[in-house]
């Protein structure tokens, strides 16, 4: 961590911590109200973002900080719009570690893809721990009895991709959570138009559609507790915290929510699950504390 700027290193560990079970809440929550058919997943897209949306312009409005229609960025929201409908399409048919999983590894391996292209120089030990993220995540849907569903995993992956991309789009932001809080109001719209379309596909509305008050509440709860109010308080630590330390606090968050599905849904890791993500977040690490960022920062907790 870094040196203290108003906050103890106790009070950054705490709100760290919280911010990532909030990430990992959003795979539970989702994979909660999906499983459970309370909910479609495009209405769960649209309450999720529309949630998220509502709570980052309070805070923001809270914060007296912009107007949050005037931040944010079509390319930023439609990577976040394509994350967040991916994620929910994938969860009708994948565990809550099993999506985290596949979710988490392909931010991270795209991150490391585009910051290949780009000219960034992979030493030995980088390439090797790519080689075993991608392997693991291969190992993981390889046909079998404990493989996930093809294409919920794809979707997934979809999401993972996306989710990367929006990362990669928000590097050069000046306030990350104005602009956030702009992306998530411009993806609204995009969110109204695919649930508009789920319904006229023969889904119905309300009841007809899936749509049922506790999974109504899940949504709500994913888009303004563990997305907004989660994203908010990231962002508030992570000038106290290195990159590296950063990178580092994230491969917690497949292993968290593997904990919180097994006590919550039910959903015991299978032996495929946990070796895959031994491979894939062992592989991550090693890239992680190989990066040229350890040099930079020389910053660890």
């Amino acid at each position: 961590m870094r040196q203290d700027r108003g906050m103890s290193r106790l009070f950054v560990a705490a709100l760290a911590a919280l911010a990532l079970c909030g990430f990992a809440g959003n795979s539970l929550l989702c994979r909660a109200a999906l499983a459970g058919d309370l909910v479609d997943p495009a209405s769960f897209t649209l309450l999720r973002l529309a949630s998220g949306a509502l709570t980052l312009a309070v805070i923001l409005r809270l914060r007296r900080r912009r107007d949050p229609t005037t931040t944010g960025s079509w390319g930023g929201a439609v990577a976040l719009f394509v994350y967040a409908a991916a994620f929910s399409f994938s969860y009708r048919g994948l565990t809550a570690a099993t999506g985290a999983l596949l979710l988490f590894g392909a931010v991270q391996i795209t991150m490391l893809a585009v910051a290949r292209a780009r000219g960034e120089r992979f030493r030995g030990l980088q390439f090797a721990g790519s080689a075993l993220a991608i392997a693991g995540l291969i190992y993981l849907v390889l046909p079998g009895v404990a493989a996930p569903p093809l294409g919920a995993a794809a979707l997934m992956l979809v999401a993972g991709i996306a989710w990367g991309a929006y990362t990669l789009i928000g590097r050069t932001a000046v306030d990350a959570l104005a602009e956030t809080t702009g992306n998530f109001a411009r993806a609204v719209p995009m969110a109204v138009l695919l649930a508009v379309a789920w319904w006229l596909a023969g889904r119905g509305v309300g009841r007809a559609a899936g749509l049922e008050v506790e999974g109504a509440v899940l949504a709500i709860a994913s888009g303004a507790l563990t997305s907004g109010l989660g994203y908010a308080i990231w962002y508030a630590v992570l000038p106290f915290l290195s990159s590296i330390t950063a990178a580092t606090l994230q491969l917690s968050v497949p292993a968290l929510t593997g904990v919180g599905g097994a006590v919550w849904l039910a959903e015991p890791p299978s032996a495929r699950l946990v070796l895959a993500g031994l491979v894939t977040l062992g592989g991550i690490g090693v890239v992680i504390f190989t990066s040229k960022e350890r040099a930079q920062h020389g910053e660890e907790t």
